[in-house]
């Protein structure tokens, strides 16, 4: 056999070696949030789960990676800040997927000396330079809107898809119904959403809506510990509205890597 032959030979098992290999490289659904969505470790630590923990279990994972890198106590602007989100896009690719939730620690101080976490509130171009005294920085800090269009803004631009959920709601009742996020962050993810077009699933209505059928006394076991964590029970009620919101995202194709579409 000629050299020439040989070489094209090789030329063509390399071209095909990489094709196989594009082929086979699966999507990766990445869920970023706060404990809510992963609380602790995510295996159940003191009896306490976030749904995310939990989303895995919806897939055919022989098609789609879920890496759930929500962590504990961050609020969107610290996610960003401590560099969570740029180790997610170091690996973030076209055909991914990100699904974040945050909200529940977005309401705190700007600048306390136990969590600097908080987020100037509503999705405009508010900003505050402020001495972070966690981090002993300088810091412009935004908004709740800024940061979270970031995250869909950022994704888009690596080609994944985004997807914003309103935060789940607290088990916190008055005269039989939950209190729920329709005019502060439940509101400001729903506009976000649909100022970036990016898909939105309204976690915040769609439990508080089951939470209300339910009672405050079916309701309150799920909260062992305080009113926002919840127990496995609690999970996965929350997680099966995640899989019923994509299931209704009409034209997301996230919903065909579903075990039960």
């Amino acid at each position: 056999m000629s050299t020439r032959k040989i070489l094209l030979g090789l030329i063509a098992l390399v071209l095909l070696s990489s094709f196989i290999g594009i082929q086979l490289e699966k999507p990766t659904l990445y869920i970023i949030g706060d404990s809510t969505v992963k609380n602790g470790s995510g295996k159940g630590a003191d009896g306490l789960w976030g749904w995310g923990s939990l989303l895995g279990e919806y897939f055919d994972t022989s098609k789609i990676r879920v890496d759930n890198r929500a962590l504990g106590g961050r609020s969107s602007r610290t996610f960003i800040t401590e560099g969570h989100w740029d180790d997610i896009l170091k690996t973030l690719k076209k055909g991914d997927y990100v699904m974040m939730q945050f909200g529940h620690n977005d309401g705190g101080a700007l600048d306390d000396t136990s969590r600097a976490r908080g987020t100037i509130k509503g999705i405009g171009d508010e900003r505050k330079d402020i001495y972070n005294p966690i981090r002993k920085v300088n810091e412009t800090v935004y908004t709740y809107g800024y940061y979270m269009r970031k995250f869909v803004n950022d994704a888009k631009a690596k080609g994944a898809i985004p997807i914003a959920c309103s935060p789940i709601p607290r088990n916190d009742f008055k005269d039989g119904k939950v209190k729920r996020g329709n005019s502060d962050y439940g509101l400001w993810a729903k506009q976000i959403a649909a100022q970036t077009d990016a898909f939105f699933i309204d976690l915040n209505n769609s439990i508080a809506d089951q939470y209300d059928r339910m009672g405050a006394d079916a309701v309150k076991p799920f909260f062992p510990k305080d009113h926002t964590h919840t127990n496995l029970q609690g999970a996965q009620l929350n997680v099966s509205k995640v899989v019923e919101g994509i299931q209704k995202r009409n034209n997301c194709d996230l919903k065909s890597f579903l075990k039960n579409k």
